[in-house]
């Protein structure tokens, strides 16, 4: 198994309080990049929001392939999404991409 550091894009069309994007990064606390050598080399924080309420998530996730990462970290990214109650519609997810393998996990 590898650990890879996965990118999943998304948009909150129906915004998203602080308290929400609070309790998002929370659920997502296991899979912070920060607990790699390439998240905290880079400083990847688990959740950026932009002032257009475009978001990254940006989780660890140990996988046999990059592909298998991807699908992983975009199932991880649905299921916080909806323990905050974000579903598909209010939160939609871009592809996920592999932002990096960490080298020292």
């Amino acid at each position: 198994m590898t650990t890879y550091v996965i990118s999943v894009p998304g948009t909150f069309t129906g915004g998203a309080g602080p308290d929400t994007r609070t309790e998002l990064a929370r659920a997502l606390r296991p899979e912070d990049p920060h607990r790699t050598h390439l998240g905290t080399e880079e400083d990847l924080d688990v959740l950026t929001v932009n002032d257009d309420d475009t978001f990254t998530l940006r989780l660890t996730v140990d996988a046999g392939s990059g592909p298998e990462a991807e699908r992983e970290a975009k199932r991880i990214a649905a299921s916080a999404l909806s323990a905050v109650g974000l579903d598909e519609s209010r939160a939609p997810l871009g592809p996920a991409a592999v932002t990096g393998i960490d080298s020292e996990g």
